[in-house]
């Protein structure tokens, strides 16, 4: 495809429906997914992790979007509601919400062929030519316009996104694929314990990125023989794909591209720091000041950040660190951190490479590192977060990693019960 037919992606674009898979917990993200899907999670100062998947359709021309989800979906269908009713539905644009409904018969998403299987009569309902299945969990930017031209180039069934990561990340946690020379799959493994390297590549592996780009009928037919299948666990990874591969034309696209140069598996809680830790480098991979690729977001209605004090006891100051609106940074430091809105810190603190999420209230003389600090809380004056990492255990989450983790009811604040 010549990459200045623009006209040709827009046509395929106008006729596909995006499908986004947002009912996961994700509970490797430990208590952060607590009271929150892994998709409404907050990320990057602004934003929840769903934006991403969202503003990469909106970008990509794709203007039919549908929202599957299920697990403690409201503050996850709150923020779509707020943030992005602005599609004119006059124009054949929209964003529709399919939480698990007991469509058929009465079970809940099984999996996500079957969160998709129950939605058919949706789906023909628009009646697509294509249907873009994305996973709404990762951090990425990609236009799906270039993958969708590729599988109408190659008269593919089925094509999936896909990206090189390191084999030991690889185990038990991607789908991971084996090609031919012109990228037809060959073989799919989900979540295998030992992936099988890129030939060449011994120390990578090609790994899903949860997206695939279906040919309708395809799609249909697909789904229809996996729910006959009282053996499958209705799953595109561990039953749909594997079975495609064998009589359908299914190939993989490389990540890549104008825009495909950002991806991030956020799906652990020392990943989720560390990319957002990343923002505030000088030049950081993922730029959200791109204004020909903007991220869309839910806008609230807040101040602008304040910093009060300037004295040598007592300065408010943020070095090399992104801090959001209705922040007062009362005579503290900031050092390498991101602070989400409506954070206040109090006099003689220092809060240093954190993840500070909103609303929350550190008290004076604290001194925090290497901290995720959950949305609500209250850390009490002359507080120590990791300082003591074998103090933090006993209280508070300690990762892998060496970041400590600290939601509201760590600190006695039962958010059930906040009136």
């Amino acid at each position: 495809m010549i990459d200045s037919d623009v006209r040709f992606v827009s046509r395929i674009t106008r006729r596909t429906l995006a499908l986004v898979l947002a009912g996961g917990r994700g509970s490797r993200l430990m208590h952060l997914t607590n009271w929150r899907a892994k998709p409404a999670v907050p990320f990057g100062g602004k934003f929840r992790i769903i934006d991403f998947t969202l503003s990469n359709c909106i970008n990509s021309g794709v203007r039919q979007i549908a929202v599957l989800t299920q697990y403690k979906a409201h503050s996850l269908l709150r923020h779509i509601q707020n943030g992005w009713g602005f599609l004119r539905g006059q124009f054949g644009e929209f964003i529709e919400l399919l939480p698990a409904q007991q469509r058929i018969e009465s079970s809940w998403y099984l999996g996500t062929a079957d969160a998709v299987y129950q939605n058919l009569d949706i789906i023909r309902s628009h009646d697509p030519e294509y249907v873009l299945i994305l996973a709404g969990d990762h951090v990425y930017k990609m236009d799906y316009g270039e993958m969708l031209a590729h599988h109408v180039e190659n008269e593919a069934d089925l094509t999936v996104g896909c990206v090189e990561v390191p084999v030991r990340e690889a185990a038990g946690a991607f789908g991971v694929m084996s090609i031919e020379n012109d990228r037809r799959i060959v073989g799919f493994e989900e979540k295998p314990a030992q992936p099988t390297p890129i030939p060449g590549k011994p120390d990578k592996a090609l790994a899903s990125m949860g997206i695939y780009a279906f040919n309708t009928e395809v799609l249909i037919d697909a789904l229809l023989a996996d729910a006959d299948d009282k053996t499958s666990d209705h799953d595109f990874g561990k039953n749909v794909i594997p079975r495609m591969i064998r009589d359908k034309r299914v190939f993989a696209y490389p990540f890549g591209g104008r825009r495909g140069n950002y991806w991030r598996d956020v799906g652990t809680v020392d990943n989720y720091w560390r990319a957002n830790l990343e923002l505030v480098d000088v030049d950081p991979e993922l730029n959200l000041y791109d204004e020909e690729w903007p991220i869309w977001t839910y806008q609230e209605q807040v101040p602008p950040a304040k910093f009060v004090f300037d004295e040598d006891a007592r300065r408010g100051m943020a070095v090399n660190s992104m801090v959001s609106g209705g922040c007062i940074i009362s005579g503290a430091v900031i050092r390498r951190s991101l602070l989400f809105t409506n954070v206040r810190v109090e006099q003689q603190s220092l809060v240093e490479n954190s993840v500070i999420l909103p609303e929350v209230r550190v008290g004076r003389n604290c001194t925090l590192r290497n901290c995720i600090i959950d949305k609500g809380c209250v850390i009490p004056d002359g507080s120590q977060v990791g300082v003591d990492l074998e103090a933090d255990a006993r209280r508070f989450y300690v990762t892998p990693g060496g970041v400590v983790l600290v939601v509201p009811e760590m600190l006695g604040i039962k958010r059930h019960q906040v009136r």
